[in-house]
């Protein structure tokens, strides 16, 4: 079983390949330090991470399984840019990009993200989507 706390800010090393496949949760936390914060995600088929924005945040995903669609853009109303994405693929999202992630394939959409600086409260642990959208502390 995956350890899920998060264990930032002190050093600390892991298989992200298995930590990340090994998730059920729509989002856990696994480190937060002072400008970095990585999380891992899985998002069910069909369903999607959900069109955001962070307006401070840099943002680095890297698809570990399955098959999906990135769509950005400049407002939430202008999403200008698509592209499709597997296993090993990576995405960047510049801060103030209105981004969202679609699982387009047959499994579940495993991948873990890094925030520059941290965009989530230490510790945060989501098991679904509505937990997340429910969270008084997530934008």
């Amino acid at each position: 079983m995956t350890d899920l706390t998060d264990h930032g800010p002190n050093p600390y090393v892991l298989d992200i390949e298995d930590a990340t496949l090994a998730n059920d949760n729509f989002r856990a936390t696994l480190w937060t330090g002072s400008h970095l914060q990585l999380t891992v995600m899985s998002i069910p088929v069909g369903e999607s991470i959900g069109l955001e924005v962070h307006h401070e945040n840099d943002q680095f995903l890297r698809v570990e399984q399955g098959k999906g669609r990135v769509e950005m853009g400049p407002s939430n109303t202008e999403v200008t840019f698509t592209a499709e994405v597997a296993a090993d693929w990576v995405i960047f999202v510049p801060a103030g990009t209105w981004h969202n992630v679609i699982n387009t394939g047959d499994d579940e959409l495993k991948l873990y993200t890094l925030y520059g600086p941290a965009d989530h409260l230490p510790g945060t642990l989501h098991p679904t989507k509505q937990d997340a959208e429910n969270d008084p502390d997530e934008h």
